[in-house]
């Protein structure tokens, strides 16, 4: 097929390689402009951006597709497909309708729940036991399109990394065989039952929340790992917890209760298995002990 791919993040690179691999034709990739990273504040482009490049494909980063003009120019690429993986910017219409079959999404959940920005770190917050990714027929509403294709996952105690990561293999294997038999894949209109929306991830709810339960707390850590890194504060400065374990029992919220950093929540324990302090590596918990102590009776807030 002759497409156009549109995508930005990490999570969209395998089906970018997965549709060179299969023998598409992919005329142009859209990605959002490049943006300031690091220290530096280097303007640095998008992963999907930056695999483009390497496999010589021409990218096109416009800041909106709003316009007359950015429309035209998509339409006039004559595509039979977009495949849109994550890419951040809203399709219009014009947009929607000019390839021959559509614009077809690559969704990292199985909908109707956890349609929105963040389907992954929604699922694990919510303890949901399975999710998914699935291949949908783009329409103007947000993730409401009918989907042509689904696989689904155990979420286990995976983190939204590792979840993401095997999420954007499943979604890229899906494409390609949707493409490859289109007429196999009709497309089925979502449920009314059972929508839930994944709004975008605060940074504020990366504080671990010790008035929680311990199984809670221990999700957060899994959701917002690796980015942006769930964490407490002791004496001004920031620790992120990237794993922990939950135990069973009851003190006080939020107080240290021995000298294994084993933490109080409303209802059970939480003991951090991997930590990072601020500005050193992240090591598991024996290794941190050695050199860091916050004292049993600390009360963190």
């Amino acid at each position: 097929m002759r497409l156009i791919f549109m995508g930005t993040p990490d999570f969209a690179v395998p089906t970018l390689n997965a549709l060179v691999r299969g023998g598409h034709e992919v005329i142009a990739v859209y990605s959002q402009p490049p943006r300031p990273a690091n220290r530096g504040k280097k303007l640095t482009p998008s992963a999907v951006h930056a695999r483009a490049e390497e496999l010589g494909l021409e990218v096109r980063t416009p800041v909106s597709l709003k316009s007359a003009d950015e429309q035209a120019a998509f339409a006039a690429l004559n595509a039979d497909a977009a495949i849109v993986a994550a890419y951040g910017l809203l399709l219009p219409q014009p947009i929607l309708d000019a390839p021959k079959y559509g614009c077809l999404n690559v969704h990292g959940s199985l909908l109707p729940r956890w349609r929105g920005a963040a389907p992954v770190q929604r699922a694990i917050l919510a303890g949901d036991a399975e999710t998914g990714v699935m291949v949908m027929q783009m329409e103007a509403g947000l993730d409401t399109g009918p989907v042509r294709a689904a696989a689904a996952t155990p979420i286990d105690r995976k983190t939204a990394g590792a979840l993401t990561d095997e999420l954007a293999h499943l979604g890229a294997g899906l494409m390609v065989k949707v493409l490859a038999d289109f007429d196999g894949h009709p497309a089925v209109a979502q449920p009314e039952e059972g929508v839930t929306y994944a709004r975008k991830i605060e940074k504020s709810e990366a504080r671990l929340d010790f008035s929680q339960s311990a199984e809670m707390v221990e999700r957060q850590t899994r959701a917002f790992n690796p980015v942006p890194g769930a964490f407490f504060e002791y004496q001004g400065e920031r620790y992120r917890v990237l794993a922990a374990d939950v135990a069973k029992g009851a003190g006080d919220i939020g107080t240290i209760v021995d000298d294994q950093l084993t933490i109080a929540c409303a209802a059970g324990f939480i003991r951090p298995t991997i930590i990072q302090r601020a500005g050193k590596p992240a090591m598991p918990l024996a290794d941190f002990l050695r050199g860091n102590r916050i004292p049993s009776g600390t009360i963190l807030s």
